[in-house]
Formats: structure tokens, C-alpha cells, sequence
């Protein structure tokens, strides 16, 4: 079974993909990756082999970019999915991921929520598909299922089909209670729960006071890219290094640890640590509500204090309080120490971590996945 996925490659888009990605190369599939020029390394890093296509013109980005700032949160994110991930990303991919399509010829398409020239693609060779969320169901509902009119135009544009007759799926990590109550999930959708992580190694660090609690702060792989580096890194190093604890703080693989140095002796600053590396170890994490960075820490049963940034951030946050499992701040961090020192002392919110972690565990492995994905290849090929 040959397996093309296609994604946008920012660590938040791609991630989701990897464990089904794991789970069919596992079973002995072939899987090839559809990336932009720009995120090909990344793939390449992750163990994937890469097809890449062509970026979008990084001053078209960065001019539609400038007109969200200020926006309500959902209009800025529907606009960036319409005019960006649905207009000139998908408008620069279309003709690699055809090209590789064609070229290539796989049995079924499989790509994340972001990523339209797949899709695209697929419907017009009437490929199967799969569509793997990156956030919760009411924030793709409000973003990505208002692009009808930006996919008809580059329809039109490139001369593709719409048709699409040899069937779909969509699969989440996103477990229920993450969900939002009221938009529990897509319609037919399948929920998976990642493979189990390795048994946590000791972290590679000499602490002074190595019997501390672990506070692990991250901000992601793209805050630092838009303008948040160094001061938000900066700021929680300077709230939170007085407080009785260790302290890991990862910054992105494009930001520079040496800027923040000299740094306190109970602080440790990374480009990159792998998540499940670190929350295995963590009493409590500080993030900016990244979709990943919230699964994966309470998955491992711990409580977060959160500052959302952009996105879908401030809905994750809302879901982490309501649900018990954290506190939210404001974007700039105000109060962050005495957040993360209440979470500390406080049992009650590592308890609510804990009830989502236990329904995280309850969701089928993701390997589950690959028999939905070769019964649809099948399908595909007339079987």
C-alpha cells in the first residue's frame, strides 16, 4: 500500500500526521510526504522521505499575516484559512502534489486538516482519502469548512475535478472531553489515541537541586519565529527561576539559546526537546495552548498553565479550564509565577489531568488505524 501524505510541515500540522504515519509504515506500507521546499528538512528529520513543492511567495504570507493582527480571533483565523491555507498555499502546492500523484501513483491520500492541495488532488484522480485533525472539531468547523469558495476557485484555476467517489475518513488524536460539549466531533469521525512512549529516560541535566519539581515552559515552534523571541522566553525565565523548582525551557529550532544567557542555575534553555521526553518528569507545564503541546501533556496526566497566543490557542485554554486541568492567563504572562505555584500546591488540578489522561488511554492505539486506511486504499483500486 502506497501511502502519500501531504502537509503544510510546521511542527503543529505535521505532528498530528506522524503516529498514523508510524502506524502504517509499521504495518509495511509505503509512505511518501508532500511538504513545501521549506519544511522538506523537517520531514527528512522526522525519518520520512520527502516530495517537495513549492512554497507560497513569503511576501504574499507575511502581507495577509500583517491584516489579521487585531482581528477577532475567529474572523483572523478564518481568513488565514481562506486566503492562506486555502488560497496561495494550496494555489504553490498544487502542482507538485499532482505531480507527485501522478508520478508516484499512490493508493490513497492522507493529509492534515491544513493541507488542501491534497484533497484537491485526490478528488480530481478519484484517490481515497483521509483527513487527520490538528485541533479541536469546533475550531476546524469554524476555520476550515469556511473555505468552500477559496477550493472552487483554485479548482477552477488548475482545471480539477470535484468528484471524489472512493471514499474518505477522518481521524483525531483529539480525545472527547477536549472536544467542546456543545460541537462534540465531526460526524463519523475516529478518535485514536497515540502508541505509548518509551519508558522516560533521566533528563541529561546536573541540578543543583535535583529533588525540585519539574516547570516545563514552551511556546511552541512558531512563536518564536513571529516576534516573541526573546522577551515572552525572557519574562517566564525572570517570573519563574525564584520559584523552589527546575526549570526547562525550550525555544524553537530557528532561536538561539545564547541570547538568554547567563541564565539561573535552576534553568535549563533548549532549541528542542522531544515532549514526551520531558512531561514524563514535569509537575506542571507552561504553554500557549498549542494543540499538541496540550494532548501531550495531559496524556501524561499533567496540569498546564497556559498564555494562548494565536490560533486555536485560546480555545484549547478555555477546554484546559473548564475541564479543571489548568489556569489561563493573558498573552503577556501576567501572574505566571503565582499560576504555576498554585498549580504546584493545589492536587486538584494534576487529579483533573489525570481524568483526561485516563480518557485519552481509553481511545483504540493509533496501529488501529491502518486497517481503515488499507480497506479505503482498497476501495480505491476497485477491491
Amino acid at each position: 500500500m502506497r501511502v502519500l501524505a501531504t502537509t503544510t510541515g510546521s511542527a503543529g500540522h505535521f505532528g498530528p500526521l506522524i503516529p498514523f504515519l508510524d502506524a502504517i509504515r509499521g504495518a509495511g506500507g509505503d509512505v511518501l510526504v508532500a511538504t513545501r521546499e521549506s519544511s522538506a528538512e523537517t520531514i527528512r528529520d522526522a525519518g520520512y522521505p520527502a516530495w517537495s513543492f513549492a512554497d507560497a511567495p513569503a511576501e504574499r504570507r507575511a502581507a495577509i499575516f500583517a491584516t489579521l493582527r487585531g482581528l477577532p480571533v475567529v474572523e483572523a483565523n478564518q481568513r488565514a484559512a481562506q486566503e492562506i491555507f486555502a488560497g496561495i498555499d494550496a494555489d504553490a502546492a498544487l502542482p507538485g502534489v499532482l505531480e507527485a500523484c501522478t508520478q508516484w501513483r499512490p493508493d490513497i491520500v492522507v493529509s492534515e486538516a491544513s493541507e488542501f492541495a491534497g484533497g484537491l488532488v485526490a478528488g480530481h484522480l478519484d484517490l481515497p482519502t483521509v483527513t487527520v485533525a490538528i485541533t479541536q472539531f469546533a475550531v476546524e468547523h469554524e476555520v476550515f469548512d469556511a473555505t468552500d469558495t477559496a477550493l472552487a476557485r483554485l479548482r477552477a484555476a488548475h482545471r480539477l475535478h470535484a468528484s471524489n467517489g472512493a471514499g474518505a475518513a477522518h481521524f483525531t488524536l483529539v480525545p472527547p472531553l477536549l472536544e467542546r460539549p456543545a460541537q462534540p466531533g465531526r460526524p463519523g469521525v475516529r478518535r485514536f489515541r497515540e502508541r505509548d512512549a518509551p519508558a522516560a529516560r533521566p533528563l541529561p541535566y546536573d541540578w543543583e537541586n535535583a529533588d525540585a519539581p519539574l516547570v516545563y515552559v514552551t511556546f511552541g515552534s512558531v512563536a518564536a519565529q513571529m516576534g516573541y523571541f526573546p522577551d515572552l522566553y525572557r519574562a517566564a525565565i525572570e517570573a519563574l527561576a525564584p520559584l523552589p523548582i527546575r526549570l526547562l525551557v525550550t525555544i524553537g529550532r530557528d532561536a538561539d539559546p545564547r541570547v538568554l544567557v547567563p541564565t539561573p542555575a535552576n534553568v535549563r534553555v533548549e532549541r528542542w526537546i522531544a515532549q514526551s521526553a520531558v512531561v514524563a518528569h514535569a509537575a506542571v507545564v507552561v504553554s500557549h495552548g498549542g494543540s499538541g503541546t496540550v494532548r501531550g501533556a495531559l496524556a501524561a496526566g499533567v496540569p498546564l498553565v497556559v498564555a494562548p497566543l494565536f490560533a486555536d490557542q485560546p480555545d484549547n485554554a478555555e477546554r484546559v479550564q473548564e475541564l479543571g486541568a489548568g489556569i489561563v492567563l493573558e498573552s503577556d504572562g501576567h501572574g505566571l509565577a503565582t499560576a504555576v505555584a498554585r498549580v504546584l500546591a493545589d492536587g486538584r488540578f494534576a487529579e483533573r489531568a489525570a481524568t483526561v489522561a485516563a480518557d485519552i488511554r481509553a481511545l483504540p492505539p493509533v496501529d488501529a488505524s491502518v486497517d481503515v486506511v488499507r480497506d479505503l486504499a482498497a476501495r480505491g483500486d476497485g477491491g
